[in-house]
């Protein structure tokens, strides 16, 4: 049997990509003002596949966020508040008896949405954080031996409070290494927040945010973006950082395979977005901290030390020798 090699990005398709993003972008930042360093990477992880976790005080923007992603690539959005009594067919969906027609039908959970906002996720149970990180995976929900595959685009946006931990259980490592991009609102800047704060500003009004495209054209954009060219350099640079991250000492658990893939699809992402059909090195160091800093684990003393993740993610990149870039 002979399989048909499929045709590598060009710039053409990079061209209408850069402009899709931007427009995407544009319409986020319309109703979260200020932070479209953030926006541009919950889209990254939108086009790669992935998804996203975000750590920050309430109040930030994060629902906000989440819908208005959903409303500006015209899909559905769900939020689901984690608390410790939710159980996983509150988030996935369970079979219910219709006794009209005497048949046991599936009904979906909200999970069933193109951008699913887990609030607090670390506030829920352990088996009902692995039901949603399930799905978070497969990219389906499997009730009495049937498989119901939820909506592409899928993006899940989840968050934790840094800040509360009463009541809370901590998400494992090999749980955190699930998501695509960690990352952080962060309140806006002063005159971002004054015009938060005006009377009559459109910020944070989810509801006029315009819708610029359609889910089938933002998955079959990141079907396409996954043959965007990665030269053999680069992904030995990517490998290389891994390298380095596993053989640090401050580490107890160094970068995981699954984090260098996650690394090489968000960069064939970002530098489309900058309108390039080859990835750089300033692509991969740009997107090094937000991809990789969560899957990293520190041993006892660094922590002690008051070390971050992020502070040897760094370290690590400072110390791996950078290639030239090349392109096709």
């Amino acid at each position: 049997m002979t399989t048909t090699a499929v045709p590598a990005i060009g710039e053409d398709e990079i061209a209408v990509f850069r402009a899709l993003h931007a427009r995407l972008g544009d319409a986020v930042e319309s109703a979260v003002r200020g932070k479209r360093d953030v926006v541009d990477l919950v889209l990254v992880a939108m086009f790669a596949g992935g998804h996203v976790l975000l750590e920050d005080v309430p109040g930030t923007g994060k629902t906000t966020l989440a819908r208005a992603v959903a409303g500006a690539l015209g899909g559905v959005s769900r939020r689901v508040q984690f608390t410790p009594d939710l159980l996983p067919s509150d988030v996935t969906g369970t079979s219910v008896y219709d006794p009209q027609t005497g048949e046991v039908r599936f009904r979906p959970g909200p999970v069933f949405a193109n951008i699913v906002l887990a609030d607090e996720i670390n506030r829920a149970a352990a088996k009902t954080q692995s039901a949603l990180l399930e799905v978070m995976e497969e990219r389906t929900v499997t009730v009495d031996g049937v498989a119901h595959a939820v909506p592409a685009p899928f993006l899940v946006v989840a968050t934790q409070n840094p800040i509360d931990l009463d009541g809370t259980y901590r998400l494992p490592e090999a749980q955190l290494d699930r998501f695509m991009l960690r990352t952080s609102i962060g309140y806006p800047a002063v005159e971002h927040e004054i015009d938060v704060l005006r009377p009559g500003s459109g910020a944070g009004q989810v509801g006029a945010v315009p819708t610029v495209s359609n889910p089938h054209v933002i998955a079959e954009q990141g079907r396409r973006l996954a043959t965007l060219h990665v030269a053999d350099p680069l992904l030995r640079y990517i490998s290389d950082i891994g390298v380095a991250s596993r053989e640090d000492g401050r580490l107890r658990l160094g970068a995981s395979t699954r984090g260098l893939r996650a690394l090489v699809r968000c960069v064939q992402v970002y530098a489309a977005a900058q309108g390039r059909h080859f990835v750089v090195p300033g692509d991969v160091q740009a997107l090094a901290v937000p991809v990789l800093a969560h899957r990293l684990v520190l041993t006892r003393e660094a922590q002690l030390a008051g070390t971050t993740t992020e502070e040897v993610l760094a370290d690590v990149l400072a110390g791996v020798a950078v290639p030239r870039p090349t392109a096709r």
